[in-house]
């Protein structure tokens, strides 16, 4: 193990922590505030730290593909983050936080209209794993007063995985700063939210001492400081090792909200969730296996060149 991958070990584990924590924080900060206050306050203070990166690194403020960044913001930032607080709103972080990280399922059926690429025999695996423990979660046979939280929670993994594919699109035709792509579709999909914010609240805002530092949280650490920590995860180690690193991500976000809020699934959903972490664990594995066969494969034809 060279130094450059084991520095990329704690900055896992500090990441994981960081988002994992932040459902509990996200839940608790709507005692405070609508939840279109809470999205456009957290998205746009968000891109304002992005921002402020951008300078003090001296990067290029200017966007590129202006309008296809203004589509990507509404779909990575007023659908994903709008719908998730709607979730943690009506419904509990552990069962919210699991069923928006089905995301990588989603990528892996919409990239195969979208960008061709084609789902292997072993990738089925983890998939009908994923579902079935989705459809358990779920339980479209028994109707709860949660399904409506749920179902928003399953629409934001969906629009997180359009905008990854989108992002995929995006970069094949042209080249990317993706610290101001980041920042740029942030803002750009917070102002729907800050419209919808002004028309649909009537509650007053808190600014509590919790709140505010609940905010702060979940935008500058969570977003500014997690998203610097996770590109330098990348720079260090296979992007497939550094998701199944992540992975640890809903395990805290369960285990937080069991230990601070007191929520404890069932039995059912407790199975449902486990099989759900079980098809992220072997998707990410299939993924790390696949980068190491690419890599053995390039590292052989050099050899011979």
């Amino acid at each position: 193990m060279n130094t450059a991958f084991r520095s990329a070990v704690p900055a896992i584990v500090v990441l994981s922590c960081i988002w994992g924590y932040n459902w509990v924080v996200m839940k608790e900060c709507l005692r405070y505030a609508g939840a279109y206050d809470f999205a456009a306050l957290r998205t746009g203070i968000g891109a304002v730290g992005l921002f402020a990166l951008l300078m003090w690194t001296r990067r290029p403020l200017r966007p590129k593909a202006f309008w296809m960044t203004a589509l990507l913001g509404f779909v990575s930032t007023t659908l994903c983050i709008g719908l998730v607080t709607l979730a943690l709103s009506t419904g509990g972080v552990g069962k919210t936080a699991i069923l928006v990280y089905i995301m990588p399922f989603w990528v892996l059926l919409l990239a195969w209209p979208i960008l061709s690429e084609h789902l292997r025999n072993a990738q089925w695996i983890p998939v009908i794993l994923a579902f079935t423990g989705l459809v358990i979660i779920l339980e479209p046979w028994n109707l709860q007063s949660t399904f409506i939280s749920q179902v928003f929670a399953v629409l934001s993994g969906v629009a997180w995985a359009l905008s990854a594919v989108m992002t995929k699109v995006m970069t094949r035709r042209q080249s990317f700063d993706l610290i101001s792509l980041t920042a740029w579709q942030m803002l750009l999909g917070a102002l729907p939210l800050a419209l919808i914010a002004l028309i649909v609240s009537d509650t007053p805002i808190r600014w509590t001492p919790y709140f505010t530092v609940g905010l702060l949280y979940s935008s500058v650490v969570s977003q500014g400081i997690a998203i610097m920590l996770w590109f330098y995860i990348l720079s260090k180690m296979p992007a497939g090792m550094a998701s199944m690193g992540t992975l640890a991500t809903p395990v805290i976000g369960v285990m937080a909200a069991a230990i601070e809020l007191g929520e404890r699934p069932s039995v059912t959903e407790a199975w449902g969730m486990l099989l759900i972490l079980v098809a992220l664990a072997l998707l990410s594995l299939l993924g790390y296996i696949q980068h190491r066969r690419i890599q053995s494969v390039i590292g052989d034809k050099l050899k011979k060149e």
